[in-house]
């Protein structure tokens, strides 16, 4: 490419902006500098919604920032690619949403209105834990899209961002991909949430990945014919031993969980652990992953089927997750990041928005216990971009204290905390950096938040995964 073809991000995204927005006729545009093919923003492609507070990413995280600067009453909007809300709590067939009632006690009023909106729909849609939902999936993507409703975000599903729109040192959109075609979001806030820091990614912040260490990445399945009894039975790992030979991906045990008021049990195990690791944000990698999960998915199914006796002889495959679980790839770097210490030790932060609770577990690599510590603001924003917030497990932390903080409930947490603060900063005319952080910490009691639990000693059991 020569030195008059190459066009500066920050250029393109600005005439990207401005196509979309006027009416003018179709551009083709290079995104950035290392661009080996031009990106055409086209007037039909145009998005009909002009939210002030942009949330990208319909996981845990998305779902509690979009209902606490909806709720709050910012002008909102949630986008997601797949074709429903709810992330790796959809996707992996009734595994359970931990941390969401530490203590089976109300943790917000975001948390308690998706468990509201769930048990409009009975005993079949959600069984509350110890600290846990366990939820059929399917009612749950109804419920958030019930949430939603109430607080009246708006939303779109199959809809990915795939670039950013930066003026100066401020991040003042994004780039979507449509079946029209690539369209512009602006908003004067951007909650990060897609779990691989996407955005701020796109948006030139600086982002934090230990290839190597990488948590294990898992597809969850889903199986039936098979009694509680014949499940108690059954020795996975010695089923693993005597199938290891014939069946080669499986890992080296696994257990059944019940799905909650149902007649199915879910597998959530080591996943990719023993293949090698994968980076998620590797295209290569990432199809790799994908094909090798569902390949050992197939290879767990028959080596039950033929090596438990006659425990789960008849034991069916009867789904598999959208796509693989995915625990641990980019992180952004925020002015602070959070660290192993501050987890075994329960910090405590004055510029605490949230707490994070569970254990320390990075995928059935490292299980330990840890205190409830706080999550400090100045984790959740970039170091130095602004116009953008982070939320769920890709909050500035370090690869072990990122797996003390990426049960489900926990992402709610940071989600709730920054969709406000995305709120707030654009009522008040300003840069979330630039919000009093008492401000937010007094909004956030007012929606039921308890900012003093770090340092406490959770007691009951916590589910790995």
């Amino acid at each position: 490419m020569t030195k008059e073809n190459k066009v500066n991000r920050r250029r393109f995204l600005k005439a990207a902006g401005a196509t979309v927005a006027g009416a003018g006729a179709v551009s083709t545009l290079t995104p950035s500098a290392s661009a080996q093919s031009h990106l055409t923003i086209r007037k039909q492609a145009a998005i009909p919604y002009k939210p002030d507070v942009l949330v990208v990413g319909g996981g845990p995280a998305g779902i509690g920032a979009a209902l606490g600067a909806a709720a709050r009453g910012a002008n909102t909007l949630l986008i997601e690619h797949h074709a429903f809300f709810g992330g790796v709590a959809a996707w992996c067939l009734g595994m359970p949403i931990n941390q969401m009632r530490p203590g089976n006690k109300p943790r917000s009023e975001v948390h308690e209105l998706v468990l509201e909106k769930l048990r409009v729909y009975g005993d079949q849609a959600v069984r509350v834990g110890q600290h846990q939902l366990w939820c059929n999936v399917d009612y749950l993507k109804v419920a958030v899209l019930d949430a939603l409703d109430q607080v009246g975000c708006k939303y779109l599903v199959h809809t990915r961002a795939i670039d950013a729109v930066v003026e100066g040192d401020r991040i003042t959109g994004v780039v979507v991909a449509t079946k029209r075609g690539p369209a512009v979001i602006s908003a004067k806030a951007v909650v990060d949430c897609t779990g691989d820091a996407d955005v701020a990614y796109y948006a030139g912040a600086e982002t934090m990945k230990e290839l190597g260490n990488l948590s294990p990445i898992t597809l969850c399945l889903n199986l039936t014919n098979v009694t509680g009894e014949q499940v108690r039975k059954a020795n996975m790992r010695d089923i693993a031993r005597k199938a290891k030979k014939k069946y080669p991906l499986i890992p080296n045990g696994w257990g059944l969980g019940k799905v909650s008021n149902g007649s199915s049990f879910y597998i959530n195990h080591a996943g990719t652990r023993d293949l090698g690791q994968f980076d998620a944000t590797d295209p290569v990698q990432r199809t790799q992953a994908e094909c090798q999960s569902r390949r050992q998915v197939l290879q767990m199914t028959l080596a039950m089927r033929e090596f438990s006796g006659d425990h789960l002889k008849d034991i069916e495959l009867i789904g598999t997750g959208t796509q693989v679980g995915v625990r641990e790839t980019r992180r952004v770097k925020g002015p602070y990041v959070l660290t192993e210490e501050d987890a075994l030790t329960g910090r405590k932060f004055d510029d605490v928005i949230a707490w994070r609770s569970g254990f320390l577990d990075i995928g059935f690599v490292r299980l330990s216990k840890m205190k409830i510590h706080d999550v400090p603001y100045r984790a959740i924003i970039p170091q130095k971009l602004d116009g953008l917030l982070m939320a769920g497990r890709c909050i500035s932390a370090t690869h072990v204290a990122a797996s003390a903080g990426k049960s489900m409930g926990n992402c709610v947490a940071t989600g709730h905390a920054a969709g406000l603060a995305a709120a707030m900063s654009v009522k008040k005319g300003c840069m979330p950096r630039e919000l009093k952080v008492v401000d937010l910490q007094d909004a956030l009691r007012a929606e039921g938040v308890d900012l003093n639990r770090s340092g406490d000693e959770q007691k009951e059991l916590v589910n790995k995964g």
